[in-house]
């Protein structure tokens, strides 16, 4: 590991460099090691941080400029992908099979990714957040009985009224996009402006994401993460939607 690139101590509560002084290449890349306890994943999300690396590697943590993404009133479905959620009977929920979506984002596969980067001590320490009421998921299921098939999700960490999205998977086509757009519609709904998408790439563009500099990301992330909002899970409050709704 470089000598320029800082390492994290060993205390979780330790503050993390601060953003502007990332590398430009690779994009973003701000530090190494630490560990992945809650203290200091939710201490990064707070900064606008989050970690990143494969199996063999230390722990990378980054915050790319410029940063990916979406308003929550702002994704876009295709008019044709519309009219066949207007005919289907996908249902979303939240928080009702945090697992198995995690799990079906670590296996699905990647165009140009061997691998994955959500890697076993990932999971646990994203589980562990869920546990904690910190890390949500919303699920699309084919239909409203309670055996239905999953057929999309996302899953991410909420820290004040702003959500960091981590990765999405689609087991139907669609699958993904109908869960982001699920999600962008109930948290536009409760006042949640942003949807972190990370960094770019084409599905997330054409789903209408956009760039925003980092020193502006991270002065709306400073606001939004400090709006008191109690922690916990989201399945009551999300209900179930029907996805005919977004088709409209």
């Amino acid at each position: 590991m470089s000598l320029h690139l800082p390492r994290l101590g060993d205390d979780p509560d330790a503050p993390f460099p601060d953003a502007s002084s990332a590398l430009r290449q690779p994009d973003g890349l701000l530090a190494y090691g630490g560990d992945l306890s809650a203290p200091r994943l939710l201490n990064a999300y707070r900064r606008g941080i989050f970690p990143w690396y494969s199996d063999g590697q230390p722990i990378l943590w980054w915050s790319p400029d410029p940063r990916m993404v979406f308003g929550s009133d702002a994704v876009r479905l295709s008019s044709r992908f519309r009219r066949s959620l207007r005919r289907s009977g996908w249902v979303a929920r939240a928080d009702t099979a945090f697992g198995r979506v995690i799990e079906r984002c670590a296996s699905a596969p990647r165009a140009g990714q061997a691998g994955t980067w959500i890697t076993a001590p990932m999971r646990e320490a994203y589980l562990h957040l869920h546990r904690l009421g910190h890390a949500h998921s919303v699920e699309v299921f084919a239909d409203a009985a309670p055996d239905a098939a999953l057929v999309g999700g996302i899953y991410g960490v909420a820290v004040g009224r702003m959500f960091f999205g981590e990765s999405m998977f689609s087991d139907a086509s669609g699958g993904s996009s109908a869960a982001l757009a699920a999600l962008g519609h109930w948290l536009h709904g409760r006042g949640w402006p942003l949807i972190d998408a990370q960094v770019e790439n084409a599905h997330l563009l054409r789903l209408g994401a956009k760039h925003m500099p980092r020193t502006a990301f991270l002065e709306v992330v400073e606001g939004l993460v400090d709006v008191p909002e109690a922690a916990g899970p989201w399945t009551s409050a999300f209900g179930e939607l029907p996805l005919q709704t977004l088709g409209k």
